[in-house]
């Protein structure tokens, strides 16, 4: 059994094409209907599809009657790869980025990791801020929220929170998205 592939299943196409197509009749649209719209028998458009060396497939197979083009096949199929692929690329790509504090951080360090903040911000990452308790400093839980959201309040014209501070496990965290710019 070696040099043998593992078995794939095929997938299954998303456009009935050609002989696929079930219904009796079919609404033909594109540059091949008379007027760009055209109801006709479906083995009429098949025939038609063929002697112009392409593909009668089902666009809207939902509507009453289905939706037809005569398109060459394989180049829709690419076509709608490279979209979706664009789509893909030209999503919005979120960054996280994670700012730590202790209970007893004083101001030199809350304002150097602040300006951190800003930057990120405005390069259009979230922040996360934590405080992190260790061993016996979890008794000083109300002093971690009022430094967070102290930092939130001068994070306030570049982002908004997202998320208030909320305890979980030794850590109090709180995430903050950049402002949307409306332009």
């Amino acid at each position: 059994m070696r040099g043998r592939k593992p078995f794939r299943p095929r997938q299954e196409e998303p456009y009935k094409v050609n002989s696929k197509i079930r219904a009796k009749e079919v609404r033909l649209v594109g540059d091949y209907a008379e007027g760009g719209n055209e109801i006709m028998a479906t083995d009429k458009a098949i025939k038609m599809a063929d002697a112009h060396d392409l593909d009668l497939v089902e666009i809207s197979p939902n509507a009453n009657p289905p939706v037809c083009k005569v398109i060459d096949y394989a180049k829709f199929k690419y076509e709608q790869k490279k979209k979706q692929k664009e789509i893909k690329a030209n999503a919005a790509k979120t960054v996280l980025k994670e700012i730590r504090f202790g209970p007893n951080t004083d101001d030199h360090d809350f304002n150097f990791k602040l300006n951190h903040a800003k930057n990120f911000l405005k390069d259009g990452a979230k922040v996360k801020a934590y405080v992190h308790f260790v061993g016996r400093s979890i008794v000083f839980k109300e002093r971690g929220e009022m430094l967070l959201l102290k930092f939130a309040q001068a994070l306030e014209e570049l982002g908004q929170v997202e998320q208030l501070p909320k305890m979980e496990g030794k850590r109090m965290n709180m995430f903050i998205a950049p402002k949307t710019s409306k332009k």
